[in-house]
């Protein structure tokens, strides 16, 4: 009889989501994007507990997704700041936005909208950065690359 091995694959999405992949992180992450970088800032504007934010924020500094810097000595106070690597979610949290607001609005309105500087209203799209396509998961194909020696 063969036994299938119970190996993990090898997978970005699933070492991302150790670190992003929990919901009081991407509004962690949602509220520093919108400007609202400090601690009580967050909490009230997620509701999460204020010690699973702790937590997830201490992950996020952790991964070197956001830096936290202080802002004043007394009383001691702090803020978060998206590092190159959080700055680069950005079209994910803008893709879960989207999704949301397409999908789980029961035709109400969205909260809200983000609008580019040119004036037009901003949406997540993926294009292929050789020819400039826009990407559907139908057009893509995975391609596995050999660990060299």
């Amino acid at each position: 009889m063969t036994t299938l091995s119970a190996e993990p694959r090898n997978c970005s999405v699933a070492r991302t989501l150790e670190i992003v992949g929990e919901k009081w992180a991407l509004l962690a992450l949602r509220e520093v994007f919108l400007g609202n970088r400090r601690f009580d800032e967050m909490v009230r504007k997620t509701g999460a507990p204020r010690d699973t934010l702790t937590a997830r924020l201490k992950t996020l500094v952790a991964a070197g997704v956001l830096e936290r810097r202080p802002v004043s000595e007394h009383p001691p106070r702090f803020e978060y700041r998206l590092t190159q690597s959080g700055l680069d979610l950005y079209p994910v949290i803008v893709s879960l936005m989207e999704w949301g607001d397409r999908y789980l609005t029961n035709g109400s309105a969205p909260p809200m909208e983000l609008t580019h500087h040119c004036g037009h209203r901003l949406g997540a799209v993926t294009v292929c950065s050789s020819c400039g396509e826009v990407v559907l998961a139908r057009d893509v194909r995975p391609t596995p690359l050999r660990a060299t020696p």
